[in-house]
């Protein structure tokens, strides 16, 4: 009486454990949009508008669209810097990252170049890992010369004539 009991109960904890690993295998992941705030329109792509990515003193983020005049933008009444340095492209479209506590936005040149001087670049790995993958050395698989295999060919025509032949 018992085992059945047993049983049941584990048969119907393996259901339920199936269940909610299909469940979990039919989530998909969303991918990210841009805010309605943040889109440009292709009008506003040709007066040089820009979408700005505003980061906050409490690490918040708001997304924004100003216009580009005199290589400036006005964010929170303050002028920050504008330059085709700064400008990065999201789906085709320009876009800014700038923190709210300095004038200049993120620049990927420069932090590059700071990173390199830090050493927390990771472009170094990658051409050591790419240098490592080279340098392992894989099975050669030996390929049978064309005349062996003709010499072996003859023989067996050879041999099967005999054995036909009698």
């Amino acid at each position: 009486m018992e085992e059945d009991n047993l049983k049941s109960k584990i048969d119907r904890l393996t259901e339920k454990i199936e269940e909610l690993s299909e469940k979990e295998e039919k989530k998909k992941i969303k991918k990210f949009k841009l805010p309605m705030k943040g889109k440009i329109s292709k009008g506003k792509l040709k007066d040089n508008w820009v979408t700005v990515v505003k980061i906050n003193e409490n690490k918040g983020v708001d997304f924004s669209r100003q216009k580009i005049e005199d290589e400036t933008i006005m964010v929170d009444n303050v002028p920050r810097l504008a330059t085709g340095e700064s400008v990065l492209n999201y789906k085709g479209k320009p876009l800014m990252i700038v923190p709210s506590w300095r004038v200049e936005p993120f620049s990927p040149t420069k932090d590059f170049k700071e990173s390199l001087l830090d050493g927390s670049n990771t472009k170094g790995y990658a051409l050591l890992l790419a240098r490592m993958k080279k340098g392992i050395l894989e099975p050669v698989k030996k390929k049978l010369p064309i005349g062996i295999i003709l010499v072996v060919l003859a023989i067996i025509g050879i041999i099967a004539y005999v054995v036909l032949r009698k």
